[in-house]
């Protein structure tokens, strides 16, 4: 909104500094700022207000160490997160963009699902909490609109460069060609990025049309399964990890910090023709939603690292995952989530891997057997000895490393 008005001021009076909120850079910068500043400020005041609504986690005796002193410390956290992010979209972005709009569907969709989860926990007494089908309907449901969005949406487009030899040629002609005459015209595709690879762009419709080109009319389908998958994946993997003080919110930073590097450099029409990857017209409002995201994680941070005086609950950890899928879709950079989210993939594993084992062992000897002295990974370390500070830390160290592995993948081909 304060985009709006800014830009009104700028266009009627040319207020001197209204101009300043033209450009993304600064639009970013204050929405950083801004959700720093209420996610600090107002998070003690909601922590004191599910403190008065008794709130508290309940805790199993797992027989970790530090685990009987969490007891009664406030859930549902993720209010935190969540006002803190939209506040500042709201005032700075274009709200008409439609990854704008996209990204506060999503945000209000799995938070309304973890709210829903948290409340039935603490305030039905249901340690289960929202029952598995229903969690994972939500998250189906939400894999629809999104994939049906970008699939179908006008303004959900692509640039490809020009081929090599016509680039040349018009850089013949003028030695000085606008980045913007290198590109193609604006199109609808379902390309992607794949890491790694020379030619690393590949088009879903190419799933199904190795069968019968005429199939091509039903890669919405295919599009659309593969939002359902990730969406599921990355926002369960989000909810694994929120286990100890400080890890997921942490992780999920240096993950979102990432992810607004793509974004800018894609919607970006110089820097997108000097790495050679895809131009996305409009996706430069993705870097505001990133930053105002980004701010809130880090300030949630302050109450949330060890001994946290709050934790995110459900309703933290599945937005932050659904976000973070939904940005890396947009992006065209889903492929990169195996290397950015290894920490989620690795706590997802742990899980399957343990459950799956313990299964077949059981079956097979009479006797279940573990890989993990306890899953998710993070209680493996925990269960070992480590403390869990230590344990974030490193855990910390290795989304940074994964996180720098991802942006070499824009030059290593």
């Amino acid at each position: 909104m304060l985009y709006y008005l800014f830009e009104y001021l700028e266009q009627q009076f040319q207020l001197p500094g209204a101009s300043l909120f033209g450009f993304i850079t600064f639009r970013a910068a204050v929405a950083i700022i801004l959700s720093l500043l209420i996610s600090t400020i107002f998070g003690k005041r909601i922590i004191r207000f599910l403190q008065r609504q008794q709130v508290g986690e309940t805790i199993r005796d797992l027989g970790l160490e530090g685990q009987v002193e969490k007891a009664g410390t406030p859930t549902m956290g993720g209010i935190i997160i969540i006002l803190a992010t939209l506040v500042p979209v709201l005032l700075l972005a274009k709200l008409e963009n439609i990854y704008i709009i996209l990204l506060i569907v999503t945000t209000l969709w799995m938070g309304t699902i973890g709210f829903i989860d948290d409340y039935i926990k603490k305030f039905k007494n249901d340690k289960e909490g929202l029952k598995g089908k229903f969690k994972v309907l939500g998250q189906v449901g939400l894999g629809l609109i999104v994939g049906l969005t970008l699939y179908f949406h006008q303004d959900v487009t692509l640039k490809e460069k020009l081929p090599i030899a016509q680039q040349n040629e018009l850089r013949a002609e003028n030695p000085n060609v606008q980045a913007t005459k290198l590109f193609k015209a604006e199109e609808k595709s379902t390309k992607t990025t794949i890491p790694f690879l020379k030619d690393n762009e590949f088009d879903y419709s190419d799933l199904i049309t190795w069968i019968s080109p005429s199939l091509e009319k039903y890669t919405w389908i295919v599009f659309i399964i593969v939002s359902i998958f990730i969406i599921t994946a990355v926002s369960n993997g989000a909810n694994l990890t929120d286990g100890i003080d400080g890890l997921a919110a942490g992780t999920s930073a240096i993950i979102v910090l990432t992810l607004g590097i793509f974004a800018w450099v894609s919607s970006n029409i110089v820097f997108s023709g000097y790495l050679d990857i895809m131009y996305i017209p409009r996706a430069e409002e993705i870097t505001i939603y990133i930053a105002a995201f980004v701010g809130a994680l880090v300030g949630f941070l302050w109450y949330n690292t060890y001994p946290a005086q709050v934790f995110m609950g459900d309703t933290g950890s599945l937005t932050i995952g659904g976000i973070i899928a939904v940005i890396a879709i947009a992006v065209r950079k889903e492929w990169l989530i195996p290397i950015l989210c290894g920490i989620f993939l690795a706590e997802n594993l742990s899980v399957v891997m343990q459950v799956s084992y313990f299964k077949y062992t059981r079956k097979k000897f009479g006797e279940g057997r573990r890989i993990f002295k306890m899953s998710p990974l993070h209680h493996h370390y925990q269960k070992s000895g480590y403390h869990e500070s230590k344990i974030v830390t490193r855990f910390w160290i290795v989304g940074i490393l994964l996180a720098i592995i991802t942006i070499v993948t824009l030059k290593i081909r």
